[in-house]
């Protein structure tokens, strides 16, 4: 197999996994970061459907078991804080997950699995990220911020919603463009930690509670000495509109947004202006036409972001990792079968890009097209609450996992079959 010079930007989850798939092939992986460091930070994550078979068949299982979170299910209370109805985690191994899966992490740790496979045949570059790219012959030609070039035969773009490999290789906004980019309505959510110890008969328990005006809270723990903070809904704040990016403004929008919602977010605004990690994201998806051009891809959420309502982001960037990796594998076995030549890699790369796209892209679009822009996960009135509350109790009676449909997941595709690559296995 002709190995391969290749460049990853972003070293999240997607980029991770690409990057270890690659390297499992044999070729040679450089992943360049804009951060100074490893990203450790962020919130609970989980995998679902064929995300976690790719885990598996990564060889990354055993390592993933020793950070799972201990959530044992899903709760919903009311404004006094009773509960309405629990939904335990599905840990029989078969079926589709519940909202709180059998794969939950954190998404430093997954990342840290992942880097920890990788460092000592992936290069890392921290600090530093692509300038700009131009797709020449039979290479494409980077410069980085620090003044460098350098040559690849294929550039990943693995960076993320805001992907700026994405906006270099559709050339930005320009008359007549499409924006990519599809706001979910008015719909966002914010997340934060706080120092908030366990109480004497408190257990590991994601908590939602609705309140009225389209507000929701739902808090989470990986362990007992800290509280992850889930604020969310659909709002027309001119002020969390206009706030976009200044942390101190959207900590002041959400502090009045959840102003008298009630059960403990006088607490958590309480203790708002605290928080260090406070991050407010405005959900909305990535639709491209195409995740391609000559020598340049883009995976994972700068391709295709399901958005959090779809529960399957972490999941759908490790499956298309896997499918770019494996038709990499496979398309540059048979050049090499005909002859390994510069020509022979890049029609190689060219083949290999064509039927990552024609594979996944099925997948993708049916994920997407059952996320709606306005979630009915929020009611308007006490009234909506209060029908939710009870639809809440008797579908826990009956084990029916409304938690898990009040979002859009959608684990599986139907008619759709995850491929399998010898070359990866």
């Amino acid at each position: 197999m002709p190995q391969l010079k290749v460049l990853i930007s972003g070293a999240g989850i997607a980029g991770n996994a690409l990057a270890l798939l690659l390297a499992k092939l044999g070729h040679s992986v450089t992943v360049v970061e804009r951060f100074p460091l490893l990203r450790t930070n962020g919130l609970q994550v989980d995998l679902r459907g064929h995300g976690i078979e790719i885990l598996k068949r990564m060889g990354l299982e055993p390592a993933f078991r020793t950070k799972l979170c201990p959530e044992q299910g899903t709760q919903m209370v009311d404004r006094s804080g009773k509960r309405r109805g629990f939904f335990p985690a599905n840990t029989s191994g078969e079926g589709p997950q519940s909202f709180t899966t059998e794969y939950e992490i954190m998404r430093g740790d997954f990342c840290r699995i992942m880097y920890d496979a990788n460092k000592d045949r992936v290069k890392y570059v921290f600090g530093t990220w692509i300038e700009s790219f131009e797709q020449l012959d039979n290479h494409v030609d980077v410069i980085f911020s620090n003044g460098q070039s350098e040559q690849y035969d294929l550039l990943v773009g693995a960076d993320g919603v805001g992907s700026q490999t994405r906006k270099m290789l559709i050339g930005g906004p320009r008359p007549g463009a499409k924006d990519p980019t599809h706001p979910l309505g008015d719909q966002y959510v914010c997340y934060f930690t706080l120092p908030w110890p366990m109480k004497e008969d408190e257990e590991f328990i994601a908590t939602v509670y609705m309140a009225p005006g389209k507000r929701g809270v739902m808090t989470r723990r990986q362990n007992p000495n800290q509280l992850q903070i889930y604020l969310g809904g659909s709002s027309d704040s001119k002020l969390l509109k206009a706030a976009r990016g200044d942390v101190e403004k959207e900590k002041q929008a959400i502090a009045e947004i959840f102003q008298g919602a009630g059960w403990r977010t006088g607490e958590m605004i309480k203790s708002l202006p605290d928080a260090k990690d406070f991050y407010c994201e405005r959900l909305a998806m990535i639709k491209l036409d195409s995740w391609r051009k000559g020598s340049v891809a883009l995976v994972g959420d700068a391709a295709y972001c399901p958005s959090v309502q779809s529960g399957m982001g972490t999941s759908s960037s490790l499956i298309g990792a896997y499918i770019l990796a494996g038709e990499i594998g496979r398309a540059c076995g048979e050049a090499n079968a005909e002859s390994p030549s510069s020509q022979n890699t890049k029609n190689a790369v060219e083949t290999a890009l064509r039927a990552y796209e024609s594979k996944f892209k099925p997948f993708m679009k049916d994920i997407q097209r059952g996320v709606k822009e306005e979630s009915g996960m929020y009611p308007e009135s006490q009234f909506g609450i209060t029908l939710m509350n009870y639809a809440t109790q008797l579908a826990s009676l009956f084990k029916v996992d409304i938690a898990r449909w009040m979002m859009d997941i959608k684990e599986d595709v139907k008619g759709w079959k995850l491929p399998l690559y010898e070359e990866l296995e």
